[in-house]
């Protein structure tokens, strides 16, 4: 299934497994009140994107978005290099759904790039030069490594998000982070996609502190990011 490179429309998943077209307005429209109220609390955090102690998530529940959109932008990036020269025998089943997860993540990337206006911290620079995006191993590797993440970085961010409206918001968004992940698990190793490694006894999935997130992210992100006023509880 041929694959496009997005410009100035962004992409969400629709009910059927389609993906649709749809303007910035139409997006932001789409999922309700939250997007005004990203804007309104955007517009009351301070440019402090250009200090010395590298860029400002910011505080509230505006850092915790930031931090969201930090995340989306290492995958949205990362799956959009996949597609610049896919790995040998790539299949067009496993190219149509690369695609579409790539999709999915330029699609919340660009969401909150919008909603956080003039409080979304700037487009990061990036270093994925330890993926060897000519081979599946490696390229399923990194994608394993940043749908587990991604997942743990939302579940461990739920509790310190104030607004419910934004609550409900990472809830609809980690649920998809969580189908990449089994699917990308899948493919490395079938019937892995819940199991000891990210399931716990409970049956809970793991959990992360944005901290933890944060280090272990560093090696894919080459600009300084300070998460000091981000909340803690």
């Amino acid at each position: 299934m041929p694959t496009k490179n997005l410009s100035d429309k962004d992409v969400l998943a629709v009910p059927g497994g389609r993906i649709q077209s749809l303007s910035r307005r139409n997006f932001l429209g789409y999922l309700g009140g939250a997007s005004a109220l990203l804007v309104t609390a955007a517009a009351c955090k301070k440019d402090d994107n250009n200090n010395d102690m590298g860029v400002d998530l910011g505080s509230g529940d505006v850092g915790i978005l930031n931090y969201a959109y930090a995340l989306e932008q290492i995958e949205a990036a990362f799956y959009t290099k996949i597609f610049e020269s896919p790995y040998a025998n790539i299949t067009p089943a496993e190219s149509a759904l690369l695609g579409d997860i790539r999709d999915h993540e330029i699609a919340h990337r660009e969401f909150f790039k919008t909603a956080l206006a003039g409080g979304a911290i700037p487009t990061l620079e990036l270093d994925f030069s330890s993926i060897n995006f000519s081979s599946r191993d490696s390229v399923l590797a990194a994608a394993k490594t940043f749908e587990d993440l991604g997942v743990s970085a939302y579940n461990g961010a739920g509790k310190l998000i104030m607004n419910p409206d934004y609550l409900v918001l990472a809830g609809k968004i980690v649920s998809v982070e969580a189908r990449h992940a089994a699917y990308i698990r899948d493919l490395i190793s079938n019937g892995s996609f819940a199991d000891n490694t990210v399931v716990d006894a409970m049956g809970l999935d793991k959990s992360r502190e944005p901290s933890e997130v944060l280090t272990m992210a560093s090696s894919f992100v080459k600009t300084k990011i300070n998460a000091s006023n981000l909340p803690t509880s």
